[in-house]
């Protein structure tokens, strides 16, 4: 079959399936994931050989993680540092206790023990809030999600760059130094585009920004924290200068990087799909998998229902929808998978019940709240009486941007404090 019109079946099957199937539930990701899998395990010459789907599955990730980056409100967040800290505080509680009983049970390394850990509790931010709109929650259960979720995050990048730039002293203080330099030189790039090529040239912004998210990416997959720190940083960096630099982060330009994640994520998935291995899936793999989600799961969600009931001083049921959101692990695990294959020579059966692990519980939100509908109102959030007599529909300055919530420019709830 000649390589053009494996191409065009290729982007048939990635564009046409996924969201043919979504009715089923399935997540795109998931599907394209899975289609990968079943050509790799085909024994068959499906796929033309090459750089072409490597790039752009990179260009997938890179997108991914420039939009999570660009989600990253520091208003937000401070608005809700007192429970976001509580919530960060819990997960490197547990995030350190996974890693002691990975690195005693399986008998490994505190690296990849660490990394194991990280695989098991880290939301994949970028896939949870693009699935926000189809789970059927409250604005109020949206902020909590995204502010949990980036909050969570960024501990994630910064537990990964010390755990992979570990090996030494010297190498730590190098990569660390490089990493300082990008987060000070992005700050300039972007005032230097802002001032010298922006006037000249308009509506650049969408490249520049996304040719400089995979420079990024680049730079830190060589510092070797992966592809996805640097895109972070890039969108981060772009919402941190968006008084000085609007349309670096303005509401097309984030709708425009969004879209352009939905076109290159698939391939992602699907390279990634690529790269797994029959032996992955071995019966002990299966056992493992299982065991994980039966008891991650209700450990992660535990942990958030517990900690939201406490902090808010409401029924622990009211925090489902939340805890639920936030199981999802899809990117993270397969980076991290990934990574303890190449890098630390991962045993097949533990690359294989991560996948499983994964997959399970990024399955788990669409199944669980899809039926719920957007209440027009939370339950947990006061009423115009409790907020100074303004309606509840009024929007509050610095909320989070919800898609579909409203028109450009328009604003969600404030969060509530209980």
């Amino acid at each position: 079959m000649p390589d053009d019109l494996r191409y065009v079946l290729l982007l048939f099957a990635l564009f046409v399936v996924p969201r043919a199937l979504q009715r089923l539930r399935l997540p795109a990701a998931i599907t394209s994931f899975l289609l990968g899998a079943a050509a790799a395990f085909s024994g068959r010459d499906l796929i033309p050989a090459g750089p072409t789907l490597p790039l752009l599955a990179t260009f997938g990730i890179s997108a991914m993680f420039l939009v999570a980056g660009l989600e990253v409100n520091v208003a937000d967040l401070r608005r809700g540092a007192r429970v976001i800290g509580e919530h960060l505080a819990i997960r490197a509680a547990l995030l350190v206790a996974a890693g002691t009983v990975v690195a005693a049970t399986l008998d490994i390394g505190a690296r990849p023990a660490a990394l194991v850990a990280l695989a098991l509790f880290t939301p994949s931010t970028g896939f949870i809030l693009d699935s926000l709109p189809s789970l059927g929650v409250g604005r109020d259960e949206q902020f909590w999600i995204r502010a949990k979720a980036i909050a969570t995050e960024l501990l994630a990048l910064a537990v990964l760059f010390v755990t992979l730039q570990s090996t030494s002293l010297s190498r730590f203080g190098l990569a660390t130094a490089a990493l300082v330099v990008l987060v000070v030189v992005l700050p300039l790039l972007f005032r230097l585009f802002a001032a010298r090529i922006a006037p000249v040239a308009p509506n650049s912004e969408f490249s520049f920004l996304l040719m400089l998210a995979v420079v990024a990416a680049y730079v830190t997959k060589q510092l070797g924290v992966y592809y996805l720190v640097g895109a972070f940083l890039v969108g981060a960096s772009a919402q941190f200068l968006r008084q000085r630099v609007p349309a670096l982060s303005s509401e097309q330009l984030v709708h425009a990087v969004e879209a352009f994640a939905s076109v290159f994520a698939p391939f992602y998935f699907f390279n990634a799909g690529l790269s797994l291995r029959p032996a992955d899936f071995s019966t002990r793999a299966l056992l493992v998998g299982a065991g994980l989600l039966a008891l991650c799961v209700p450990l992660r969600l535990g942990l958030v229902l517990v900690h939201r009931a406490r902090a808010f001083r409401q029924p622990w049921r009211a925090g489902v929808p939340v805890a639920v959101a936030l199981t999802p692990t899809l990117v993270f695990s397969l980076v991290l998978a990934e990574i303890l294959r190449d890098r630390f020579a991962a045993q097949p059966w533990l690359v294989g019940a991560l996948i499983i692990y994964t997959v399970g519980n990024t399955l788990l939100p669409g199944f669980v709240l899809r039926d719920r509908g957007v209440p027009e109102l939370d339950a947990m959030t006061p009423g115009p009486h409790e907020r100074g007599g303004h309606d509840e529909r009024t929007l509050a300055p610095g909320a989070p941007r919800t898609p579909g919530a409203g028109p450009p420019g328009a604003r969600p709830l404030e969060p509530s404090s209980g």
